[in-house]
């Protein structure tokens, strides 16, 4: 059974950079897609991003897209979230999350996904 560890999160101000980590152990990147999710106080968990099992398919949510990039490193077993030019709405509890495929599908549903982290905390002020 997979474990997932994330790390990097903190308090930035508004337009700063943070990169979140999640590094696996148990399993491998390789045989799973993954994605991050995050969660604001009273709201729901909202997909963030996602990247297939061979990383050549990327999907992002459309309040992030062009400020966070997902990306993996099968060696280290570790998926990284580079967010840029923050902004205090992105404050929230992120998750990382795996989901084990034989496909290059990529879930943006967070109830298709196996495995979880505990989740770090990112805020952002203004």
């Amino acid at each position: 059974q997979a474990q997932l560890v994330e790390s990097g999160g903190g308090l930035v101000q508004a337009g700063g950079s943070l990169r979140l980590s999640c590094a696996a152990s148990g399993r491998t990147f390789r045989s799973y897609s993954t994605g991050w999710f995050r969660q604001a106080p009273g709201k729901e968990r909202d997909f963030v991003a996602g990247i297939s099992r061979s990383g050549g398919t990327t999907y992002y949510a459309d309040s992030v897209r062009g400020r966070f990039t997902i990306s993996t490193d099968n060696a280290k077993n570790t998926m990284y979230l580079q967010m840029n030019s923050l902004k205090p709405e992105d404050t929230a509890v992120y998750y990382c999350a795996a989901r084990y495929t034989s496909s290059d599908y990529v879930s943006l549903r967070g109830n298709e996904y196996d495995y979880w982290g505990q989740g770090t905390q990112v805020t952002v002020s203004s």
